[in-house]
């Protein structure tokens, strides 16, 4: 499959929702109880101000993906410190699509001078824990039974990449 990487638009919006949402309702991928109104599409973007935020096309123009990265901390401290959220659409995971994403903003984190990125996932997102450790992530946190959604608890798992790893 042939994908296109793009900056993030406020005009992505809607389809930005479409993917998230899906997983709001049906899984522990996303954190949101309920989807997202259509007036929080803003809000990715917003998130990632000065940081690389893209979403993936097939060749027939589909938004199949998108992630960003953006401030883990807004204490200077932390500057050299980002947080990816990286989705991709339902009937997608599987063919590559993540890693090309995830490629593209580890570059940019290093164009930019990060030193690591953290991802915070569900322990019940086992597709997501495996996909972030063959991708140069190491596990260094858990806060145990943290959530619940879907009638579930589940602990919150953070994983790191320090730049210049896989």
């Amino acid at each position: 499959m042939h994908i296109v990487l793009e900056s993030l638009a406020d005009s992505d919006g809607p389809e930005i929702l479409d993917i998230f949402n899906y997983y709001a309702e049906n899984s522990f991928a996303a954190y949101s109880l309920q989807p997202l109104p259509d007036e929080m599409a803003c809000m990715f973007l917003d998130l990632s101000n000065g940081y690389p935020a893209v979403i993936a096309r097939d060749e027939s123009g589909t938004a199949v993906g998108f992630g960003l990265l953006r401030p883990f901390s807004p204490m200077p401290a932390f500057a050299a410190t980002a947080e990816i959220t990286l989705f991709l659409r339902n009937g997608y995971t599987g063919h590559g699509i993540g890693k090309v994403i995830l490629s593209h903003l580890i570059e940019q984190a290093t164009e930019i001078g990060l030193v690591s990125v953290l991802a915070s996932i569900s322990s019940l997102n086992e597709g997501s824990l495996r996909f972030h450790l063959r991708n140069g992530f190491q596990e260094c946190g858990r806060f145990r039974e943290a959530g619940e959604k879907l009638g579930k608890r589940f602990d919150v798992v953070y994983c790191q990449r320090m730049m210049g790893n896989g």
